[in-house]
C-alpha cells in the first residue's frame, strides 16, 4: 500500500508541474534530491560503520555479554515463556542494546535473528493455531505471530534511546547548529513510549 501511495504522490507532482509549466523546476529538484540522497547515504554509512565497529569491539571485550546478563531480569519479565538458555534471549538483548544506543540500522540483523528463533520455538512447541487454518492471499495458510513475537516487535518499535545516533547524524548533515540537542527530548519521548509498550504487553498477556 505504501508503494502505491508514494507512486501516486510522484505522479501527481509531475502532472501538477507539467500543467503549471514548472517541469524545469521539477527536473532540477529531482536531480538535486538524488545527489543529496547519495551524499546522505555516504555520510550515514561512515557513521554506522564506526558504531557497528564499536559494537564489535564491545562484543569481543565481553561488554555486550555483561550488558546482556544485566538485561536478563528484564527479558525474563517481558518474556516469561521464553526458556532461560534459548538463543532468542541473546538476540533480543543485542537488539535492545543497539536500540538504546540509537543504532537503528545495526539492530536489524539481531532483530531478524530473534524473530527466526522465536518462530522456531513456536514450531517446537507445536502451539495450536500457530499456522492459521483460514486461507490467506493465494490460498496459502498464514503464520500467526506468537505472544513473544508481538512483545518483541512492540519493544523494538518503542525502543528507548539514550544516544539517537541516526537523528544526530541527520541533523548534522543538514546543518543543525546543535545536532546533539535532540538527545534530551529523544530520551523523554522514547522512555514514555517504552513504558507504555511494557504496560500494554503485560496487560495483553493477562488476556
Amino acid at each position: 500500500m505504501l508503494n502505491y501511495i508514494w507512486a501516486a504522490m510522484i505522479i501527481v507532482g509531475i502532472l501538477f508541474g507539467a500543467i503549471n509549466g514548472n517541469m524545469k523546476e521539477v527536473t532540477e529538484a529531482a536531480l538535486d534530491s538524488a545527489g543529496e540522497a547519495v551524499s546522505l547515504c555516504i555520510a550515514m554509512a561512515g557513521i554506522m560503520a564506526l558504531w557497528v565497529g564499536l559494537m564489535e569491539i564491545a562484543e569481543s571485550s565481553g561488554l555486550i555479554l555483561r550488558l546482556t546478563n544485566g538485561l536478563s531480569p528484564f527479558i525474563s519479565f517481558m518474556f516469561p515463556g521464553l526458556p532461560k538458555k534459548h538463543k532468542a534471549r541473546d538476540y533480543i538483548s543485542m537488539n535492545i542494546i543497539a536500540n538504546i544506543l540509537g543504532l537503528g540500522w545495526a539492530c536489524t540483523p539481531a532483530g531478524l535473528k530473534a524473530m527466526e528463533e522465536l518462530a522456531k520455538l513456536e514450531a517446537e512447541r507445536g502451539t495450536p493455531g500457530y499456522l492459521d487454518d483460514s486461507k490467506g492471499a493465494g490460498g496459502k495458510r498464514e503464520r500467526i505471530a506468537s505472544n513473544e513475537m508481538c512483545t518483541f516487535l512492540i519493544l523494538n518499535i518503542s525502543s528507548l534511546q539514550l544516544i539517537p545516533v541516526n537523528m544526530i547524524a541527520y541533523r548534522q548533515q543538514y546543518g543543525s547548529v546543535n545536532p546533539a540537542g535532540i538527545i534530551a527530548p529523544a530520551i523523554v519521548a522514547t522512555f514514555v513510549s517504552t513504558a507504555v509498550a511494557v504496560v500494554y504487553c503485560k496487560v495483553r498477556d493477562r488476556h
